[in-house]
C-alpha cells in the first residue's frame, strides 16, 4: 500500500488486507475461494450467481478502488436481501488489480475463466478498463465500468457499458463553467500524459474552452507518481493564466495545489472527477480553497434514491460516499437489473438487457444507456472550501 493512503474506518483496512494478501472473493454471503463449482456456476440452476469485480485496492488510487467496492457491496447486499436475481442469491468475487494495466488483465481473465464470472464490475481508471475491456470482450462477458469517463473504453464493444458520462461532456462542462460562471478568459493546462482519463479531459476541455472564445495559454504535462511540479508551474505562471485546468487523480492534484501556492501561483485549479478523493483535501489541504471540480453527484442535493444510499454508506463506513462509491452502487443495481429482465443469465442476454436501459432512477441521477452504451446523465459542479465540497452547479447533457 502506498505511504500516503490511509484507509478511514477498519472496514476499510479490512478490505485492503484482503484484496492484498489473496484476492479472495467477498460476497454478499462472504465465504468461500472464489473458484468455480458445480452449484455456484453461470448456468448452475438454484446456486449462486457469480459477479466479478476488478479495481485498484492498493497502490496510489486505492480509495478509488475501495469507495466503488463499497458502493457495489451494498448494491449486492440489498439486491440478496430482496430475494436475489431470479431467486438466486449474487456471490462477489472482487479482485485487487494494484492500479496497474497488467494487472488489470490478469484480474479479469482470472475472474472469467476460473472463476467463471457471468458479469464483470470495474475499472475506476480509463487506461485499466480499456485492458480489461479487451478480455471482457474477447470472451463474450458483459463488463459495465461504473466511473470511466475516456471515450475509448466502451469503443472496445458491444459487451462493454459505464453508468458515468464521458470526458467530452465533462470536458465541456468545465469549459462552460470556466468561461461562462467564472467569466475567465485564460486558463493554462497541466495533464498527466501518460493517463487515458487526463489526456482525453485535456483534450475536450482545450477544445471546448476555445470555441467558446477562451485561450489555453499554456499546456503541460507530468506523470503519475511525479512529486515536484515546480519546473511547470513556474512555466505556467509566466504565461499569466487566470485558472489551471488539472483533469488528474487526488495525488498528484493535492501536491500541485500546494506547491502552485508556495510559488505564488493564487488562481483556482479546475479538474474532474477524478478529484473526488478524502485524501485531495488532506493532501492539498488550504491550497485547493476556492477551486473546482466536476463530479457525478452531490450529497447536497441528494434525491430520495440517493438519500437513501448515504445513508446506509455512512451507517456502514462511518462518513458521506463520495461520487465513485456512489457510480460502484449504480453500475451494480443496473447490472442485476438486467440480469432480472434477461431471459437467462448468460453473456449475449445480460448484454442486450443491458443496452435497453431506460430511465433507471440511479443514486447519480436517471440513467439511460445510449446506443454506444454511455449513460445519459447530467454532471455537477462541486467548489472545495475549507475542506469541505460545495455544491454550485448542475449542468445538463
Amino acid at each position: 500500500m502506498s505511504a500516503n493512503i490511509r484507509f478511514k474506518s477498519p472496514v476499510l483496512v479490512l478490505a485492503a488486507v484482503v484484496f492484498a494478501i489473496g484476492c479472495k472473493d467477498r460476497g454478499g454471503d462472504g465465504g468461500g475461494d472464489g473458484r468455480h463449482s458445480k452449484n455456484h456456476g453461470p448456468r448452475g440452476g438454484d446456486g449462486e450467481i457469480l459477479v466479478g469485480e476488478y479495481g485498484s485496492m492498493t497502490g496510489s488510487t486505492a480509495t478509488f478502488g475501495v469507495e466503488t467496492h463499497n458502493g457495489i457491496q451494498i448494491a449486492v447486499d440489498e439486491t440478496n436481501e430482496a430475494g436475489g436475481v431470479k431467486g438466486r442469491k449474487l456471490r462477489l468475487i472482487s479482485l485487487d488489480d494494484q492500479g496497474k494495466s497488467d494487472e488489470a488483465v490478469t484480474t479479469v481473465t482470472r475472474l472469467i475463466d476460473l472463476d467463471h464470472v457471468v458479469a464483470v464490475l470495474g475499472e475506476v481508471a480509463s487506461s485499466r478498463s480499456k485492458v480489461g475491456a479487451r478480455v471482457c470482450q474477447r470472451k463474450r462477458v458483459p463488463m459495465v465500468t461504473p466511473s470511466s469517463t475516456n471515450p475509448e473504453v466502451t469503443k472496445v464493444g458491444d459487451y462493454i457499458f459505464r453508468v458515468c458520462f464521458i470526458d467530452p461532456f465533462q470536458g465541456l462542462v468545465m469549459a462552460k463553467f470556466a468561461r461562462t460562471n467564472l467569466g475567465l478568459t485564460k486558463v493554462a493546462i497541466l495533464r498527466d500524459v501518460r493517463n487515458d482519463y487526463s489526456v482525453g479531459l485535456a483534450d475536450a476541455f482545450k477544445e471546448a474552452f476555445g470555441r467558446l472564445g477562451g485561450t489555453v495559454v499554456s499546456d503541460l504535462s507530468y506523470n503519475e507518481g511525479d512529486t515536484d511540479f515546480s519546473a511547470q508551474l513556474t512555466t505556467i505562471k509566466t504565461a499569466g493564466p487566470q485558472a489551471i485546468f488539472v483533469p488528474g487523480y487526488y495525488t498528484e492534484v493535492g501536491n500541485i495545489a500546494v506547491q502552485s501556492k508556495r510559488l505564488g501561483l493564487d488562481v483556482p485549479l479546475l479538474g474532474g472527477d477524478g478529484w473526488d478523493s478524502p485524501q485531495l483535501v488532506e493532501i492539498g489541504g488550504e491550497a485547493l480553497n476556492g477551486s473546482y471540480f466536476s463530479n457525478h453527484y452531490s450529497a447536497e442535493r441528494a434525491t430520495p434514491t440517493a438519500q437513501r444510499f448515504i445513508d446506509e454508506y455512512r451507517r456502514r463506513y462511518h462518513e458521506t460516499p463520495s461520487g465513485l462509491a456512489a457510480l460502484g452502487y449504480d453500475a451494480a443495481k443496473i447490472l442485476f437489473d438486467a440480469m432480472g429482465r434477461a431471459t437467462t443469465i448468460d453473456g449475449p442476454t445480460i448484454r442486450d438487457a443491458l443496452a435497453s436501459t431506460r430511465g433507471f432512477d440511479g443514486v447519480t441521477g436517471n440513467i439511460t444507456i445510449d446506443a454506444g452504451r454511455n449513460a445519459v446523465k447530467p454532471a455537477v459542479v462541486l467548489k472545495i472550501e475549507g475542506g469541505k465540497y460545495e455544491y454550485v452547479a448542475t449542468i445538463e447533457p
